[in-house]
């Protein structure tokens, strides 16, 4: 009886834990596969890959149209949709928040004699110091 306990309890030890991962795997394919189902023209979908989008045309089998800019569809497979977006609804506190926190001046870009000069475009952009390869 002792020899057979062993085994026995390593078979548990390794089977226990595979049961349950392959369940929670069988659950997230079969929520992902509802949510490509469901797709309508008009929702806001997330790729795999990050692009945001509005569903165009979800009438194909395995792709669906996504319309990335107003104007430009594209075509993709139906796998290759993530998850569906709430879209982001802007309220008239969050605008006048958003006015609030800009700053009372703007930045004046002066050139090397200190006159303002409107050829240049004003930026904010810092230049990162070049990478030096190869050296230790």
């Amino acid at each position: 009886m002792q020899q057979l306990l062993l085994p026995l309890l390593l078979v548990l030890v390794l089977a226990v834990p595979l049961v349950m991962s392959t369940r929670k795997q069988k659950k997230q394919q079969a929520a992902q596969q509802d949510l490509q189902s469901s797709l309508a023209p008009g929702d806001r979908v997330m790729t795999t890959s990050g692009l945001y989008g509005t569903v165009a045309d979800a009438s194909g089998d395995n792709t669906i149209d996504i319309e990335i800019a107003p104007g430009v569809v594209t075509t993709w497979l139906r796998l290759a949709v993530r998850e569906k977006v709430e879209p982001v609804v802007e309220t008239e506190e969050d605008a006048t928040d958003e006015v609030s926190d800009a700053p009372a001046e703007e930045s004046i870009i002066e050139s090397g004699s200190g006159i303002k000069n409107d050829d240049e475009p004003q930026t904010t952009a810092q230049v990162a110091p070049p990478l030096e390869h190869g050296k230790k």
